[in-house]
């Protein structure tokens, strides 16, 4: 894995964008949101949840910055970046999220919430990786 080939730039703002999104889209759907995953809205408000997010997201560009470079023979593109995205979130996050919540005993509205976040999340980031391109050598 060739780690010199990561363009660091768009890996922190691919977090960023996806870290901000992820706000946007839970105060939008906040109240269906805690009645879906079954929350009591005058719980404790820690940060704690909001840092995790952020060090996932940032994980989550780090691998999709390799995955995407190593099929594209490090020369990402948008198209490449929003591609990979969409199947990747299809193939493991929809999936998993599907799995897990049928499990847990939540219904189909929560996953749906859920699996719409994790869309925007990972087409956001691959089309920032994708957009920045490779890293620059020097």
């Amino acid at each position: 894995m060739d780690f010199s080939a990561i363009n660091w730039l768009a890996v922190i703002v691919a977090a960023v964008v996806a870290w901000l999104f992820g706000a946007a889209w839970y105060m939008g759907l906040s109240k269906p949101w805690l009645k879906a995953a079954k929350l009591d809205p005058t719980m404790s408000k820690s940060m704690l949840p909001f840092v995790v997010s952020f060090v996932a997201e940032l994980v989550m560009a780090l691998v999709m910055s390799l995955i995407i470079g190593a099929v594209t023979g490090g020369e990402p593109s948008l198209l490449a970046g929003v591609i990979f995205a969409f199947v990747l979130w299809l193939g493991f996050v929809a999936t998993t999220l599907s799995v897990n919540h049928r499990h847990e005993g939540f219904g189909w509205d929560l996953t749906l919430i859920d699996v719409g976040h994790w869309l925007g999340v990972m087409l956001l980031i691959g089309a920032v990786i994708g957009w920045f391109g490779a890293a620059a050598t020097g």
